[in-house]
C-alpha cells in the first residue's frame, strides 16, 4: 500500500445532502444507478469510476460538519458527465429527464466548442451532460486532460 500525497488533486467522496432520502434513492434508482452495499438507512454510496457518491440528509450532513442547524444550499456546484457524442449527451439527458429530473437547459451546441445541458435531481443538485470535441474520453468513459 502507497501512502497518499497531502494535498493531491483527488476528490474519493462526493456527498450530496437531500431533502427525502428514499425520494433521492428512487431517483438515482431510475437512472440506473446501484446502490453499493455499504448504504445504510441513513446514506446511499454509488461507486463510480475512481471515486463514490453519497446521499445523505441535509440535516444529517449539517450536524456531521459541525454545523447542526445549518440551512444548506444546492445549485452552487455543477457535476457532469462527459460522452463522446453528442447522441449520447442527448440519450443521457432524456433517461435524466424520463427518471424525474428538471430540465435546466436542454443540450444544445455551447460557445466553446462543445454541446452541453443542464439538469437537477429534486434537491437542486445540478448535472452536466456534455461532449467536448477537445477532450479524449478514456475507454472507460474517465477523462484524462490533455498535456
Amino acid at each position: 500500500m502507497t501512502a497518499q500525497k497531502v494535498g493531491a488533486q483527488r476528490v474519493s467522496l462526493i456527498t450530496l445532502g437531500v431533502t427525502d432520502l428514499v425520494a433521492a434513492r428512487a431517483f438515482y434508482a431510475r437512472l440506473g444507478w446501484v446502490e453499493h452495499r455499504e448504504s445504510r438507512q441513513d446514506v446511499a454510496f454509488f461507486q463510480m469510476q475512481g471515486a463514490a457518491l453519497a446521499l445523505f440528509g441535509r440535516a444529517d450532513l449539517a450536524a456531521d460538519q459541525g454545523r447542526p442547524g445549518a440551512q444548506l444550499g444546492s445549485g452552487a456546484v455543477t457535476l457532469a458527465q462527459n460522452f463522446a457524442t453528442e447522441a449520447e449527451v442527448d440519450a443521457a439527458f432524456g433517461a435524466a429527464l424520463d427518471a424525474g429530473a428538471t430540465a435546466l437547459k436542454r443540450p444544445e451546441t455551447v460557445f466553446w466548442g462543445g454541446y452541453s445541458g443542464y439538469w437537477a435531481d429534486a434537491d437542486g443538485h445540478v448535472w452536466e451532460v456534455a461532449m467536448n470535441p477537445f477532450w479524449t474520453l478514456n475507454p472507460d468513459g474517465s477523462l484524462t486532460l490533455p498535456e
